[in-house]
């Protein structure tokens, strides 16, 4: 039982909470730019280039027979998953310049002057009596 609840302490750490949710919204992320790119920025992009739907593209390093199917080097799919991850690149370092630019933000804020030492708040009523 002790390894259980070590395991249980373990997982429901914050961290790991955070980390579980984060990989889980980056897997639906990836799912949103695939199809992005493959509906929506492709399509024009082949089109502009004469027709080229991108998947297509491939090159034949053996043919099919009766028995088994070609053998084929497709690089149209990787060209599709090139973009796909100068996309989230760059999305990701859009988010991390904002994020660092609100750190700055905090960082810059002025910090409050410093509370005066105990032998300035004596000489200022030293002062204040001299006066009077």
């Amino acid at each position: 039982m002790k390894i259980l609840d070590e395991f249980k302490k373990f997982a429901m750490k914050g961290n790991m909470v955070d980390m579980a949710v984060g990989i889980i919204i980056g897997a639906a992320f990836g799912k949103i730019v695939t199809s992005l790119v493959n509906d929506i920025i492709m399509p024009p992009i082949g089109l502009a280039l004469g027709g080229v739907n991108f998947t297509d593209l491939k090159v034949v390093l053996k043919a099919a027979t009766e028995v088994k199917p070609a053998v084929t080097w497709n690089y149209g799919s990787f060209i599709q998953v090139a973009i796909d991850f100068l996309i989230v690149a760059f999305v990701i370092f859009m988010l991390i310049k904002g994020i660092n630019a609100m750190k700055k933000k905090e960082e810059a804020a002025p910090a409050a002057p410093p509370a005066p030492t105990k032998d300035q708040v004596l000489l200022t009523e030293i002062r204040d009596l001299l006066k009077k």
